[in-house]
């Protein structure tokens, strides 16, 4: 966290981070890691491969680098509020019984 927001903050950029817009950026980045996906029927061992591994990685660290930065910017403390909702969807599908969802 400490080294997004210091590489935010030492370009000034901060100004330009509302919760909207980067709300908005974590929309798009995560759609640019659908667009690699987009009309493909790639196979894990397919992913593996460079050429779709690193756009896939660098998509995921942007989607993350937002996340992170909204999540400072408001005050969330990301890692509780992970763990939070992993309790609530451990009651809302226990193991053993949420393996027939779909």
């Amino acid at each position: 966290m400490d080294e997004v927001i210091r590489f935010r903050d030492e370009r000034n950029w901060a100004r330009y981070h509302t919760p909207k817009d980067l709300a908005m950026s974590v929309a798009i980045e995560a759609a640019e890691l659908m667009e690699i996906f987009q009309w493909k029927d790639l196979q894990q061992d397919e992913l593996l491969q460079e050429k779709y591994l690193l756009p896939v990685t660098e998509e995921i660290a942007d989607v993350a680098i937002y996340l992170l930065i909204l999540s400072h910017d408001l005050g969330i403390d990301l890692g509780e509020a992970i763990r939070r909702k992993l309790a609530a969807n451990a009651g809302k599908y226990p193991a053993g019984e949420s393996d027939n969802l779909w």
